[in-house]
């Protein structure tokens, strides 16, 4: 598979699948999912950012560079605490691609180990990829792995891993990530929903690559899980600057100890989402999609409803490219009704059905 990664940063286990798929725009797809079509079936469109959107890119890039980077830093020494130097990382594409690489690069620049980066696929509702699954253990000792992802909003993802997992007893299915606002890992730079600055962009932030995908006229028996590599846009590719500009800033004295966040936190995260669909008549959980990184991929790749906003942080800048995504979209952003716990924001997509 390519991508416009450095090759000792990563090797993406999955099967170029670029021009024998068309990308389809925002309302098709979810038309098509709303009818029952799994998204893996299908790549989005990816999202033009408007000139005024890449300015609060940038500008978060620069604000909150330091704070992802002591978060990442924070993951790597648990991760190290946990696995020694015998550690291979396997990243769940896409939002766990660059945290992947910078867990790599903070091993080697203060542990001098090399330690092997795999991408692998896992799809809500299809699983692992166990051919790529299969591929690692078959090089690696089974106590090695460590499964990481970019941060988790309700913790979907999460128990597909620990449901596909079932089949590799000895496979470690503890989820390391940057951002875990619903308290469902330990193995976490921090509990609070922090701005990653790479969960504002698609692509061009991870390598020139799409999400995942897995149909079976294109993907067969023996393949990985497809991906498309979008060459047309090598132009805009911001993957390295992002890598760089957060490696900066590592803390190689960063305290793995507690998290503020954790322990005023008041409100589960399943609770929350559960408080949200209760005062808001949403049938389907799937709809919600608590904390910035959800939120922001609503925005970015459905069609949304609406944002809630935690009363707490609505004057937050870490939430200015939500209300400018938002506003260009004209979806309506509002103090939530419910509290959100440790999310400050969350995205509801929109029912089709009832338009």
């Amino acid at each position: 598979m390519r991508s416009s990664y450095a090759a000792d940063d990563v090797e993406l286990l999955l099967k170029d699948i670029s021009g024998l798929v068309e990308p389809l725009p925002a309302h098709i797809r979810e038309e098509f999912i709303q009818k029952g079509v799994h998204y893996c079936e299908m790549l989005p469109l990816e999202y033009k950012p408007s000139e005024k959107y890449m300015e609060i890119y940038r500008s978060s890039l620069l604000n909150y560079s330091e704070a992802t980077a002591r978060a990442v830093s924070i993951l790597s020494e648990k991760m190290y605490q946990k696995k020694g130097s015998d550690l291979t990382v396997v990243s769940l594409a896409r939002a766990g691609i660059p945290i992947g690489i910078l867990i790599k690069r903070y091993l080697k620049r203060k542990y001098h180990i090399n330690c092997r980066h795999y991408a692998i696929s896992i799809i809500r509702g299809r699983g692992i990829d166990c051919n790529a699954v299969d591929y690692i253990l078959s090089r690696h000792d089974i106590k090695s792995v460590q499964f990481i992802d970019g941060w988790i909003g309700k913790g979907a993802i999460l128990t597909q891993l620990r449901d596909a997992l079932k089949d590799y007893p000895g496979l470690d299915s503890e989820l390391g990530v940057v951002s875990d606002p619903a308290n469902l890992t330990s193995l976490s730079g921090t509990h609070e929903d922090i701005l990653i600055p790479s969960s504002c962009l698609n692509a061009t932030v991870t390598g020139l690559i799409s999400r995942t995908f897995l149909r079976s006229d294109i993907i067969g028996p023996g393949d990985f899980h497809g991906a498309a590599y979008y060459d047309n846009l090598i132009s805009e590719d911001l993957s390295g600057e992002f890598l760089n500009c957060i490696e900066k800033y590592f803390d190689f004295n960063a305290d793995c100890g507690s998290d503020s966040a954790i322990s005023g936190m008041n409100i589960s995260g399943s609770a929350v989402v559960r408080n949200i669909a209760d005062e808001y008549n949403i049938d389907d959980i799937n709809f919600i999609k608590p904390g910035i990184g959800e939120a922001t991929r609503v925005l970015l790749r459905r069609i949304p409803w609406k944002v809630i906003v935690n009363e707490k942080y609505a004057s937050s800048i870490e939430l200015k490219h939500i209300y400018q995504l938002a506003k260009e979209k004209n979806v309506t952003c509002e103090v939530s009704r419910v509290d959100l716990g440790n999310y400050k924001v969350c995205g509801i997509i929109r029912k089709l059905s009832d338009v």
